[in-house]
C-alpha cells in the first residue's frame, strides 16, 4: 500500500529532525529548545498555543508548519468546527494568499481526523 503524504511528511520530519539533532551546534540546540518549552503549559493550555501555532502557520504559509501543528491540535482533541474556526481565523489576516495553505491543511485535517476516528 501506497503512503499516504501526510505519512511521507511525518517520515521526512524526523529523519530531518534526527539529521539537525546530531549536531553539535549549540544556537540550533537552544533553538529547538526552546521551540518545545514554547508550547508547554504556561498561562495559557499548551492545547491553545498550538492552535495559535496553527494559525500563525498558516498566516505565514509554512506548509510543514500546519501539519505539524494541525496534528498536535487533533492530538490534543481539537474538533473539526474548532479547527476550521481557527484556519478562518488565519484566512481573514492572511488574506486570499493563504487559500493555497487553506486547501493543504484541509486535506491533511482530513486525514488526522479519519486517523484518530479509526484509533478510537
Amino acid at each position: 500500500m501506497e503512503k499516504q503524504p501526510f505519512e511521507k511528511f511525518r517520515e521526512h520530519r524526523a529523519h530531518a529532525n534526527q539529521r539537525v539533532l546530531d549536531t553539535d551546534h549549540l544556537g540550533i540546540k537552544r533553538f529547538f529548545s526552546l521551540d518545545s518549552q514554547c508550547y508547554r503549559d504556561g498561562a495559557l493550555p499548551g492545547r491553545i498555543k498550538e492552535l495559535l501555532g496553527l494559525v500563525a502557520s498558516a498566516v505565514l504559509r509554512c506548509n510543514d508548519c500546519i501539519d505539524y501543528h494541525l496534528e498536535q491540535c487533533v492530538q490534543a482533541g481539537f474538533t473539526e468546527a474548532e479547527l476550521e474556526d481557527a484556519l478562518n481565523v488565519a484566512l481573514v489576516v492572511g488574506g486570499s494568499i493563504v487559500i493555497p495553505h487553506l486547501r493543504h491543511a484541509r486535506l491533511s485535517m482530513d486525514f488526522l481526523l479519519q486517523e484518530r476516528d479509526q484509533q478510537s
